[in-house]
């Protein structure tokens, strides 16, 4: 048994992490075959246990959420994940659940938007400052030319780097003149008023996966293509499509799942945003899991 620490995961790098994701969608990975995250209520938080299983490999990320977590100095997501043999179910690794999560989710995100991309160097916004922000910026600019990246926070004197005001004349100039937006926050309301954004756009949302819970008004999502993983899975998760449905601005047969994007079923149209929301699934995490394992074995 071996264990991968969170510079072995992040050795993979981006750009092979959304490969990994592509070919395993374009091959016979069927995510809505996947199963649901389980949710397991503690006295101090919460275990969401997310199991999957290939024709190469299972495994399961065992995640804590854990509230009093920053005000101890620590993180309020943690994660370790167990990578097992298939037909033993012999434990093989152990991987840096939470080094995992950030390389996944921005593969997943730019797998799913990548053609959709224009052919010249995007103006990118990022709405947030975690790690799922910095490593969208670090996973586009792996895959696509960028011209421009522009944070956005509610109080910029709280970041360690440059950021604008979300609530200000000159985010909404970012906003306006953007060719990606990627929402990656705890915010369980709308972040920004969506006429601001040109058609053109391309609009990511990763920070949620309740149901209740959104970072995009119902007017985007009515004039979008709306993208996700798994139908099923949006509608049990994804507050951004919930919400929208409960104000009829979406419908879930408007939804698209992201491997009819990318096998080719379907053709996204420019002349409309694209929407990206993602929940996170078990798959994701054990196709990146498996190719983190076979880049050092390789």
């Amino acid at each position: 048994m071996r264990y991968f620490d969170a510079t072995a995961v992040a050795a993979l790098g981006p750009a092979a992490a959304v490969d990994a994701i592509t070919d395993a969608l374009r091959g016979d990975l069927d995510p809505a075959a996947d199963p649901a995250r389980i949710p397991v209520d503690l006295d101090r938080g919460q275990f969401l246990l997310m199991p999957s299983e290939s024709d190469a490999a299972t495994g399961v990320k065992v995640v804590t959420v854990a509230p009093d977590n920053p005000r101890r100095g620590l993180p309020r997501i943690q994660a370790s994940y167990l990578l097992f043999d298939r037909e033993s179910l012999t434990l093989q690794a152990i991987l840096d659940g939470t080094a995992l999560t950030t390389l996944r989710t921005p593969a997943v995100s730019l797998a799913a938007v990548r053609q959709r991309l224009p052919d010249h160097p995007v103006r990118a916004v990022v709405i947030g400052a975690g790690p799922q922000a910095t490593g969208h910026t670090a996973t586009l600019a792996a895959v696509h030319s960028v011209a421009q990246v522009d944070y956005l926070v509610r109080d910029p004197s709280r970041t360690s780097f440059a950021a604008v005001a979300l609530a200000s004349p000159q985010a909404d100039d970012v906003l306006r003149a953007a060719d990606v937006v990627v929402c990656a926050t705890s915010a369980r309301t709308p972040l920004f008023d969506s006429s601001l954004l040109r058609d053109e756009a391309v609009v990511v949302a990763v920070g949620s996966h309740e149901p209740d819970a959104r970072e995009l008004d119902a007017a985007l999502l009515a004039r979008a293509t709306v993208v996700v993983e798994d139908v099923d899975a949006a509608l049990r998760e994804a507050g951004d499509v919930v919400l929208a449905m409960d104000e009829n601005a979406l419908s879930a047969e408007d939804l698209v799942p992201m491997r009819d994007i990318l096998t080719g079923t379907v053709t996204i149209p420019r002349d409309r945003p694209l929407v990206f929301k993602s929940v996170g699934m078990s798959w994701q995490d054990l196709v990146v899991a498996t190719a983190v394992v076979d880049h050092h074995v390789d």
